[in-house]
């Protein structure tokens, strides 16, 4: 599953950062690493962006961004 398609409030482990070049480093140099702990707190009334949980702080990406992450639900 990808970022985009958590819903609010679940928790979830990023397991793969896609993207190419610049995207992807972007990414990877906010936090986005694998291994990390995320979960999404909003979503913005017409979809995009979207506001997420992590590493203690709240970041606000893009859909299109969003679904170059991988991530695995975890139960808790």
């Amino acid at each position: 599953m990808t970022l985009n398609k958590l819903p609010i409030g679940k928790k979830a482990i990023i397991t793969k950062v896609g993207g190419e070049g610049a995207l992807r480093l972007r990414l990877l140099d906010m936090g986005l690493i694998p291994k990390t702990r995320v979960s999404v707190r909003k979503i913005a009334p017409l979809g995009d962006p979207i506001e997420i949980d992590i590493r203690g702080y709240e970041l606000t990406l893009r859909i299109e961004d969003a679904k170059n992450i991988e991530v695995k639900c975890i139960d808790e």
